[in-house]
């Protein structure tokens, strides 16, 4: 699993907050049960992500990052679980916002 942390501006946008903080799985790790509604976004950079969002709620279920086949990442939010670890891979912090500190033993990208 690759907890990571997203500070793009497009990520800011999706869920209304100054980043987003998914899990990434092998795709046989993960089993979706119920419908989703598919939304396409081309990314900053690279070729993207297909979303999927609950049809009833609105929420983002999961996301399948189109430059990496057969991975899976889930917002971590959907685990509702305060315990989950600490994000490991924090990206964009050039478009971070100026109060986030993501934890110093991250791996850190610009």
């Amino acid at each position: 699993m690759r907890n990571s942390i997203c500070h793009c501006l497009a990520c800011q946008r999706r869920t209304g907050g100054p980043f987003s903080q998914q899990a990434r799985f092998a795709r046989e790790q993960v089993s979706v049960t119920g419908g989703s509604t598919p939304f396409l976004r081309v990314g900053d950079e690279g070729p993207g992500a297909r979303f999927h969002f609950c049809p009833h709620c609105g929420v983002t279920v999961y996301y399948e990052p189109l430059g990496l086949p057969g991975f899976v990442s889930i917002p971590v939010g959907a685990f509702a679980d305060p315990g989950f670890p600490a994000p490991t891979v924090s990206v964009y912090e050039d478009r971070m916002h100026a109060w986030v500190v993501p934890p110093p033993d991250a791996e850190h990208y610009p």
